[in-house]
Parts: structure tokens; sequence; C-alpha cells
């Protein structure tokens, strides 16, 4: 009798030619999709050009490098890196995205599909599970062995499930479930782990929500995270490839293993704020409600997509920025940039007060915009709020959604953003 697996197991037993695999398995599999960017992609090219005897790559054109973390360069140094980058991609026929948009996103809009193995040198690589792929992030040396021989090797992660039932209130995001599953299960709870994401509530949740549960998974230790392919995701497809079909739809057969489920029911989330120094300090923004803020910021490969932007803009439409309050947007991609120009949403936004900037990571990587000083409080959209993320480590990081940073932002203090919804 075929054993029971879950979506993770069968896209690596299909990937590794075996009629099943289990958690803990050690498997050598082919890989679709390897992705890296400019925080570490230097490192990887001397790598490369040191240790690698037979300088031929496996598949220029299933390789991309991204330049996202620190575009325009703010430094000489930086300038160095993306030209070393520039150079070795186009010495070697591989795909460039340079300021195009934050690799994450560039690759659930272009690339990625269901069934596939991703791997990238970056930590959030787990967003293109939403996808119902395999995705994770890899360090420098694998990623150099994979970009070489187009395979890797992976253990095969146990499996935690998340029954999410339920609908969103008004004013509460995908962004307040994601924060409030890592606030119970710990910044380590899910280590090596795969978590799926699944139940009767994802038939009310765009792709745009899928990604934000998929790329914070990694916060909580996960190998990687994965949404079954269903209507919805199909519907993504065909807009953004023009095709539906041919992909590996996959979801876990019942009765499968899993290490642990949870369920929770999405009427009772409510707006979180996580913070500071770490994802384990969450709470609800009622509970902190009129802590003053300096900064916010709405991107990030988490919340920097149309529907934030969106959000954002419904909140600050005909309202104004606190005074001494700085609100920077950086739009997840090139394509979210057009499509918020083309609805009037950057028009919006700026009339706030607020400052547009290019796609990039932006404030989120705390290393060429927005950078904060001593003292400075910030509430963001980004992935991390350890101690000196965005600037200083005499500062305070706040995490919560676009809608609570937008809010906040108009009266200079957090707030619960329902009071200002349209």
């Amino acid at each position: 009798m075929q054993p029971k697996m879950t979506q993770t197991e069968k896209i690596l037993a299909g990937a590794s030619n075996r009629s099943s695999v289990k958690a803990g398995d050690i498997i050598d599999v082919p890989i679709d999709w390897c992705m890296t960017n400019d925080a570490t992609t230097h490192i990887s090219i001397d790598i490369f050009n040191k240790e690698v005897k037979n300088k031929r790559l496996f598949n220029p054109q299933k390789t991309v490098f991204v330049i996202d973390h620190n575009i325009p360069s703010e430094s000489i140094a930086t300038a160095a890196v993306h030209n070393k980058m520039r150079r070795f991609a186009r010495e070697n026929g591989i795909i460039l995205h340079d300021g195009d948009g934050v690799c994450h996103q560039l690759l659930v809009e272009k690339y990625v599909e269901p069934g596939q193995i991703i791997i990238a040198a970056d930590s959030h690589t787990c967003t293109s599970g939403a996808l119902g792929a395999f995705a994770a992030g890899v360090g420098s040396t694998d990623f150099v062995a994979a970009m070489v021989t187009g395979r890797t090797w992976l253990m095969v992660p146990k499996t935690l499930r998340f029954n999410l039932t339920g609908k969103l209130s008004p004013g509460v995001t995908s962004r307040d479930v994601i924060l409030r599953i890592i606030g119970d299960i710990g910044s380590g709870g899910a280590t090596y782990m795969a978590m799926e994401f699944a139940g009767p509530a994802l038939q009310h949740m765009t792709m745009s929500d899928r990604f934000v549960l998929c790329n914070l998974a990694v916060e909580a230790g996960a190998k990687s995270a994965i949404v079954a392919s269903d209507e919805i995701t199909k519907q993504f497809l065909f807009e953004k490839r023009g095709k539906a079909g041919g992909f590996e739809y996959l979801s876990s057969d019942p009765g499968c293993e899993y290490e642990r489920s949870f369920d929770y029911d999405l009427s009772k989330i409510e707006p979180a704020v996580v913070g500071p120094d770490s994802l384990d300090n969450y709470d609800v923004v009622a509970n902190a409600e009129g802590r003053p803020i300096t900064q916010g910021f709405i991107g990030s490969c988490n919340n920097g997509r149309i529907e934030d932007l969106r959000m954002a803009a419904s909140i600050l439409k005909d309202r104004k920025i606190k005074a001494d309050v700085r609100l920077l947007f950086s739009p997840a991609s090139r394509n979210v940039y057009l499509e918020a120009l083309r609805e009037g949403l950057i028009e919006t936004l700026l009339e706030s007060g607020a400052m547009i900037l290019n796609p990039n990571c932006s404030v989120c990587w705390g290393a060429c915009q927005g950078v904060i000083g001593d003292g400075d409080v910030l509430i963001s959209t980004g992935t991390r709020n350890f101690k000196g993320r965005a600037g200083s480590p005499n500062s305070v990081i706040y995490l919560s959604s676009a809608a609570t940073v937008a809010a906040s932002c108009i009266e200079g203090r957090i707030v619960n953003p329902k009071a200002y919804l349209p």
C-alpha cells in the first residue's frame, strides 16, 4: 500500500524518483530554479571562481540574479558588488534583474510553478511555497553547487499543519495571522520543518495573502512553507503567465502524518504589533496603543504588494501624516509600482506626505534607504525587528500590518486601524 504523504513529501518524492519519502530521509533532487541577490552573490561568485574547476553552469537560464537589497547603490563598495554581479551574469548568460523589484516577488510573478523545487541564497525563499512549490533558502556554497550541477541535497522536513477557518474581520490582514502564529509557536517553533497552511479560510484569501503567510514561516525557523494549489492559484498563474494548465497540482493525503496540527479561527484574529527585538514579542494593537513612533515603512517581500498599497491609500486618503513622522513606501516590484500608478494610489500616498521609493528591500534591509537613528521608533511591514536591523542599535522596531502602519503614522503613535477604515 502506498504510504500517505504530505504535499511537501509528494513533491520531494517525485523529484527524487521515489515512490515515497518520509521526514528525515536524505535525498538528492534536481532543481527548477535557483536564485541569489546582491546581499551575498559576490560571495557565491568568489566561491565559484576559487573552487569550481569546470567553469560551466548546468543551465544559466534556470539561474536568476537579482539586485534588490541595495539598489541604487549607496556606496562605492556596493557599486563594485553590483558590477561584479552584472559582469558575471553577462559572461555566463544568467537571467539578471537589476532594480526590477524584490527577489521573492519576482520569483512568484515570473518563474515559480506548482510542484517545482526552488532554492535560493535568501532565507525568505519559502514565499514561493504559496504557489504549491517546495522552496527553501540555502547558503552560498550550496547555491554554487546547485548552480553548477542543477541539483541539491535535502533532508525531508517534518510538517506542521495550520488549519485556518473563518474570515478575517475588517482591518485585520494575513500579516496579523502569521504574526499571531509565530507568537504562539515561537521563533524556533518550526525549526527545519515545513509549515503547511490549509483549511476553508483559504477560499477567502488571495495569492497575496498566501505569500504573506509563507514568507514569514522562516521567522519561526521553518525550512519551507506551502499551500495547496486551487482555483485561486490557477487564476493568478493565468493572469501572470497566461496559462494555468500543465502544472503539477498536489495536496496532502487525508490521514497523512503531521508532526503537529494547529487550528485558527481567523474571525478571532486581532491587529498585531510585534516588538521590539524579537518576533517572540507578539501582542495585539489594543495593548500597545499610544506608543509613540517616528517612522513608518510599508514594503518588503512580505507586504509590498498592490493589496498593501491599496489598504494604506484607503486609510490615508484625504488625511495627512503627522508632523515629525516619516512614512516610506517601497513597492515590491516594478509591476506593483506601475499598477499603483495606474490606480492613482501613488498620488494619494504622496498627497498624505508619504515618500515613495523605488522597488527594493529598502527599510526592511536597513542598509541604503530610510535608515533609522538613535532614539527612532519604526513601525514596519518588514520581515524582522531585531536590534539594529533598520539602522541604529539604539532604536526600536515594531512589526505590524500595512493598515496599522498607515493609521499609526497619521497620529504619530500606534493605533488600531479599524477607526480609519473607509
